[in-house]
């Protein structure tokens, strides 16, 4: 049988690893023989491939930090801007490497990128992050927009988790603190999108919205849950527990369409759809996340009503898996036109969202969703001759001519993807 655990805030503060959900389902020898399987290919990806990638090809030796861009033929923009969404998300996956791993060098790097964001990142007058810097670390975009705002605080939240540092936990609860002062939306709920530095809300977009109508997105939402979530483990307290569970609520009530069971991607401010876009990578990222956000919580109640929602979403996106394994982009449900390329992240979130859903059921056509779209990877993602990941590829295989490493394109998604591999497999 699977682990079972107490589940109290307490319990939670001083666990080391991700809780493996689905504590009633048994894992039978040949599904176990199967994960351990899938564990062993990404430990190797990950500490092979992934990592090392990221660490010897990013590096910025000289002006401090990390690089903010590599293109597909592997050529180093040394003068571009750095990403603070790139550099937080690096800080998550190195922290988290060295929790689950202890390998002392993916320390050195998270460390390196905790001090780097501290010393550059952090807006000191106003509060909250830069959305970039410059390549000699200079303020160059210095609107706060919430989505990359909320992965510094996943960042220095997962940074404290690994470390005990109680400085990154500052900061994240910090940025925590300005999102419910100023980013929070006091009459219809949920977080607008992006600010001036002093914090004066702005119709600017930068996540796909259309129109100044689109106040709300499923993006932004999805990621200060997690972000949220990921605070309350190492800060269990009861501001950061509420603001948790609002945002649970609000994809159960606002964000999960619940006749069709995919997210609705943009909502005016009083949460009324303003797009006919199925977002399926979206969708089976959510699938689990939510679930782990509701879990943390240990409200049996809600618990219960997020695992039949989340195996919904997860039913929904399957509507995205192709006979190949991988997952496609999107479908505009008002055309009928589907996106049929294939996004690194799109892929990762799959295996993991399906491992999730295999977990809570013990259905094995799930467990083979999440190996066959890990082969699909092995077969089409992951760059043999250069290292790391190609950024997207073509619906028949050919890898795509983006980035390697850029503002949007980093380690979280396929480094996050082997982690819980790792972390859930381990305690079945």
């Amino acid at each position: 049988m699977m682990k079972k655990y107490i589940l109290n805030t307490a319990v939670l503060f001083f666990f080391s690893g991700i809780v493996i959900w689905a504590q009633e389902v048994k894992i039978t020898p040949g599904q176990k023989m199967r994960t351990e399987q899938l564990k062993k290919e990404v430990h190797n990806d990950l500490t092979v491939n992934i990592l090392p990638y990221w660490s010897s090809r990013l590096i910025d030796s000289i002006n401090g930090g990390f690089y903010g861009r590599i293109d597909g033929n592997e050529k180093v923009y040394e003068g571009d801007d750095k990403g603070g969404i790139l550099n937080a998300r690096i800080l998550w996956t190195y922290s988290s490497a060295y929790r689950v791993l202890k390998d002392t060098s993916y320390l050195r790097i998270a460390a390196r990128a905790k001090d780097y964001i501290l010393s550059h990142f952090i807006d000191n007058q106003y509060g909250g992050t830069f959305r970039s810097v410059t390549y000699k670390g200079e303020p160059s975009d210095i609107r706060k927009q919430t989505y990359s705002n909320a992965f510094f605080i996943y960042g220095l939240s997962e940074y404290s988790r690994a470390t005990g540092d109680q400085e990154a936990l500052k900061k994240a609860k910090e940025i925590f603190e300005a999102f419910e002062k100023y980013v929070l939306d006091k009459k219809t709920n949920g977080y607008f999108e992006v600010f001036s530095r002093d914090w004066k809300k702005t119709d600017d977009r930068l996540i796909g919205e259309r129109s100044a109508a689109d106040q709300k997105t499923m993006n932004t939402s999805l990621h200060v849950m997690e972000a949220f979530a990921n605070l309350y483990r190492v800060a269990p307290e009861k501001i950061i527990a509420d603001r948790l569970r609002n945002m649970v609520e609000l994809f159960l009530d606002k964000i999960v369409d619940n006749k069709r069971f995919h997210l609705i991607c943009f909502m005016d401010r009083e949460w009324n759809p303003t797009s006919t876009i199925d977002s399926y990578g979206h969708d089976i990222e959510c699938s689990w996340l939510l679930y782990e956000a509701a879990h943390m919580l240990g409200d049996q109640e809600l618990k219960a009503r997020v695992r039949k929602t989340s195996i919904k979403i997860a039913d929904a996106a399957a509507e995205g898996l192709r006979s190949d394994g991988g997952m496609v982009s999107d479908k505009d449900y008002s055309t009928g036109h589907v996106s049929t390329g294939r996004s690194w992240w799109e892929q990762a979130e799959t295996v993991v969202g399906y491992i999730n859903a295999f977990e809570l059921t013990g259905n094995e056509l799930y467990l083979d969703k999440a190996v066959n779209c890990w082969n699909y990877i092995k077969r089409h993602f992951i760059d043999r001759n250069n290292g790391g990941w190609y950024s997207s590829v073509t619906d028949t295989g050919e890898p795509g001519r983006g980035d390697k490493a850029g503002f949007w394109i980093c380690p979280y998604h396929n480094g996050r993807m082997c982690l819980e591999v790792i972390e859930r497999v381990s305690n079945h």
